[in-house]
């Protein structure tokens, strides 16, 4: 995991065990004030907020207590790895991508942060600047040339 991967899950963690978590507990407080429960949808709907929270905050513990963080600092690298974000040309296409290569639970391909265990990622792991990368892809496989790596 990276080091702002990690900061991101303790800034959320700490959100939710002390700001959501009390906010639920004081709903089921007081739809309990409005008499019957087997048809109260205002409890129905906090217990349900609160179950959702306590498994995100049980969720997010285990990931920080496994968490092995990953200094992306340091010199330049030569070579693909994790951490390093990298300028790519679809040599398909013509068209310019840029991806973050981090772990499993940072990855969302739509900010460009791949995790290492997709194909992309696997099929860049190593390359250098000037080097084709082949990804197999449902439709087939499309190749990328390293024109950038950078390591943030």
């Amino acid at each position: 995991m990276t080091r702002q991967g990690y900061a991101k899950a303790v800034a959320e963690l700490k959100q939710l065990k002390g700001t959501d978590r009390p906010a639920v507990v004081d709903e089921i407080r007081r739809a309990r004030e409005h008499g019957d429960l087997s048809e109260n949808a205002e409890y129905d709907a906090a217990k349900e907020r609160q179950g959702m929270i306590e498994a995100r905050i049980r969720q997010l513990e285990d990931r920080v207590a496994r968490a092995e963080v990953v200094e992306t600092g340091g010199p330049p690298p030569d070579r693909v790895r994790f951490g390093t974000t990298v300028a790519l040309e679809d040599l398909d296409s013509g068209e310019s991508v840029r991806y973050t290569l981090v772990g499993e639970e940072e990855a969302d391909a739509g900010s460009g942060r791949l995790s290492v265990a997709s194909p992309i990622a696997r099929a860049l792991i190593g390359k250098a600047v000037g080097d084709t990368a082949t990804v197999r892809v449902p439709a087939g496989t499309r190749e990328f040339e390293v024109l950038e790596i950078v390591f943030e």
